[in-house]
């Protein structure tokens, strides 16, 4: 019978690093108490475990979470158990024009991490990591606003290590932040910050988060509050303003793919990046590189919905001088920032409907790209 003398979350770790089981979970003491667990080798073996009741939540997660999924996946919780690190290749895929990784493969990266620091806890993959009691009444997360800060776009075949946490956001939702960095250097490339709010799956309607659900996250969140970008100096935080119409740069009639829709039955947050670009003026991709980008999500798209993508220079603190060359869709002169090398764009999603329903309001920031 094998004894572990350190404490319980340090056992799983030992008997995960020892090949017995898949990455441990974590869990809170309920009582003292001792028992006995087993776990099962890649060989099939059983190794009875002495461990305090106190740490069997912890055990048994750890139990369920071997497959073959978790052996394989470069992730785990940090030794606090209050975060959780991966890390990826960029895949050739996932590389655009630029040879680098997208702001599509960047926010799916933080999708997926998301999803398996809430898995590695125990929480459900049905919905995006729901937990018992979210599933219960049917229950789900959807994202209500989503910031990324990239400092340096990785390539293919970098390897980027990936850190998230949740936290409580008041009575209404949960944050989500990130950091990445690039692996080989410990190079932070860039930042992200995120709100969910809840929604009944069924009326579609949101939900204020209920003290149970709470109770079922906030375990496994940090203690203090922690940002992984300061907000003083940020856009993660500054309102978005409603886009003029009619708007500089447009580009009508978006219909959603059948691979756009997810597991909710509705248009992945991600998609809305792409159909964001999409009316971004040629010459500003062309010269310059994304930098931020923040979306607010204000209303659900659907498989049958048609999109208009809007997009107007935003006018920065201080004005800018419009410059002939650069022409908007509707034929007006765009202003053009020529102290700096940054631009910011307004954005506007919207129903192609007569109503013109917001689904979604934007803002981005870009740089200069650096000469090759």
């Amino acid at each position: 019978m094998l004894k572990l003398s350190c404490n319980g979350l340090d056992r799983v770790h030992s008997l995960a690093q020892c090949g017995l089981v898949g990455r441990p979970g974590c869990a809170v003491p309920r009582r003292r108490g001792s028992g006995t667990a087993g776990f099962r080798s890649p060989a099939g073996r059983v190794f009875p475990v002495v461990v305090a009741v106190k740490d069997a939540a912890v055990a048994n997660r750890v139990a369920e979470a071997g497959t073959l999924a978790d052996r394989l996946r470069l992730g785990s919780l940090t030794e606090d158990g209050l975060s959780y690190k991966e890390k990826f290749i960029v895949r050739s895929y996932e590389v655009g024009i630029n040879k680098t990784a997208t702001v599509e493969t960047i926010a799916n990266l933080l999708q997926e991490v998301g999803c398996n620091h809430a898995q590695s806890v125990g929480y459900s993959t049905d919905g995006f990591a729901t937990t018992p009691t979210m599933r219960k009444l049917r229950l789900i997360w959807v994202t209500a606003r989503m910031h990324i800060e990239i400092y340096k776009y990785p390539a293919w075949s970098d390897v980027v290590e990936i850190e998230t946490w949740c936290q409580g956001e008041g009575r209404v939702g949960t944050r989500r932040d990130f950091i990445l960095k690039e692996y080989a250097t410990n190079e932070v490339i860039g930042r992200a910050t995120s709100k969910w709010v809840m929604m009944n799956q069924d009326t579609r309607r949101l939900q204020k988060v209920s003290d149970d659900v709470r109770e079922e996250y906030l375990v496994f969140c940090p203690r203090e509050p922690r940002l992984a970008i300061p907000e003083a100096d940020s856009n993660s935080l500054k309102k978005i303003p409603k886009l003029d119409d009619p708007a500089q740069y447009s580009r009508l009639g978006l219909v959603p793919r059948r691979a756009d829709l997810d597991m909710n039955q509705h248009v992945n947050n991600v998609t809305y990046i792409g159909w964001v670009l999409e009316s971004m003026p040629q010459e500003i991709i062309d010269s310059h590189e994304l930098q931020s980008i923040t979306l607010d999500y204000r209303r659900e798209c659907g498989q049958y919905d048609i999109v208009d993508s809007l997009t107007s220079v935003e006018t920065i603190q201080g004005g800018a001088e419009a410059v002939p060359e650069l022409k908007g869709t509707n034929g007006s002169a765009v202003a053009r920032e020529d102290k700096h090398e940054h631009q910011q764009f307004l954005h506007l999603l919207r129903l192609s409907s007569d109503d013109g329903l917001e689904i979604n309001r934007g803002r981005t920031e870009w740089r200069k790209k650096a000469p090759r």
